[in-house]
């Protein structure tokens, strides 16, 4: 890792010790179902923090900032670390190495992080972004994922286009919730219904149709998707 990586991955090191509460550190483990342990550093502190320290040790180049990412998480002691890994990912004078090449980074983030609070950031605001842009080399790996063993990156298939609006691919959103119709996963279910529900914004009559058309979907992701139609 080199020296700009270096630095600021040791100043949210310390920063984060600097602001850990004790007290509050199991309950957000216990919340969270963690193994890994907290800090006890709630995210608005936490925001705030990377608001200070990012700006204040620029990466020059791409490499520099994939070193300071990985850092974070692979040898994370502590879930902010996580967390702070994910807010450098989508650091806006970082956009420009928004690349597809990406994917594999945040496929592994989304397999070892294997939860919902890392998983539902990487897939909508890191995934779903990259889909809208480069569609091409994007949606032949998502619809792998819709049908992999990994059923994180499964929730991520489903659940990426969320904020796509009028952008939506329909055929790919139709498909990874087809394939995912009868596994009996919660947060699949639940990712399903959401997906759903925030298509239904846009176009309503599509999703009223697609749920009557699909009589096997779970009543959780019926419910979730017809949340707001009328």
């Amino acid at each position: 890792m080199d020296k700009p990586a270096r630095a600021l991955v040791v100043a949210l090191r310390d920063g984060l010790a600097e602001l850990a509460d004790p007290a509050k550190a199991p309950d957000m483990q216990r919340y969270m179902r963690s193994d890994m342990p907290f800090r006890g550093v709630q995210k608005p502190a936490r925001r705030a923090l990377a608001t200070r320290v990012f700006p204040a040790f620029p990466l020059p180049d791409k490499d520099s900032w994939l070193a300071a990412v990985t850092e974070l998480w692979r040898e994370a002691t502590y879930r902010e670390e996580r967390y702070l890994a994910i807010e450098l990912t989508g650091r806006r004078n970082y956009d420009r190495w928004q690349q597809p090449d990406l994917v594999p980074l945040y496929g592994e983030l989304i397999e070892t992080g294997a939860w919902w609070d890392f998983v539902d950031e990487i897939a909508i605001q890191r995934i779903g972004p990259l889909l809208r842009a480069f569609p091409g080399e994007l949606t032949p790996i998502l619809r792998g994922w819709a049908t992999g063993e990994d059923r994180w990156k499964r929730r991520t298939a489903v659940i990426c286009q969320i904020g796509s609006k009028k952008d939506t691919d329909l055929a790919l959103l139709s498909d990874s919730v087809r394939a995912n119709l009868a596994d009996p996963d919660f947060f699949l279910r639940k990712g399903i219904g959401w997906a759903l529900r925030a298509h239904a914004k846009i176009d309503p009559d599509w999703v009223r149709r697609f749920v009557d058309q699909h009589p096997e979907m779970s009543a959780l992701s019926k419910r979730e998707a017809r949340k707001h139609l009328t």
